[in-house]
């Protein structure tokens, strides 16, 4: 069993207000459609539960469950991290989205997280993972981002 590990850093530009963007990222029903591989998100006070479809990784297939702790700063800091009690989880993500008004309208949305994921693969299996890893979360990122435009009308 070794862990393996996928960033993403990205930031944009949204003409929608502040408090629309924000709506839209605190709603879990909408994170769970907006985001490809995610089935559901299940609430439970500062818990969100994310519940992720079959990933097909280097001849083994996944179907992660992990449980986040939410940090809430109305319209401008989204914190998520692991939840430390869920030591039976294979799958953690560890993050922030950071809202502010961009200066020629509209929100300045940045995201940064990390997914780990402990896999029964050998560490020698980290380059192609990780990989693999990357191009999952490129992917889920994008197609994220366009549901989210388009939510917000931009589309």
């Amino acid at each position: 069993m070794a862990t393996f590990r996928a960033r993403d850093r990205s930031s944009a530009v949204i003409q929608a207000p502040r408090s629309e963007v924000w709506a839209a990222l605190t709603d879990a029903d909408l994170m769970a459609r907006f985001t490809p591989y995610v089935t559901s998100i299940t609430v439970d006070g500062d818990r969100w539960v994310w519940r992720m479809g079959t990933i097909p990784v280097l001849g083994i297939s996944v179907a992660p469950t992990f449980t986040e702790v939410m940090s809430l700063h109305p319209e401008e800091r989204i914190e998520f991290s692991h939840d430390p009690a869920r030591t039976d989880e294979m799958t953690a993500v560890e993050g922030t989205y950071v809202l502010s008004d961009h200066a020629g309208g509209g929100t300045d949305v940045g995201i940064d997280l990390e997914i780990a994921c402990n896999l029964p693969l050998p560490g020698l299996a980290r380059p192609a993972v990780e990989r693999v890893m990357a191009s999952v979360v490129k992917h889920m990122g994008a197609v994220f981002s366009r549901n989210l435009l388009k939510h917000l009308g931009e589309a």
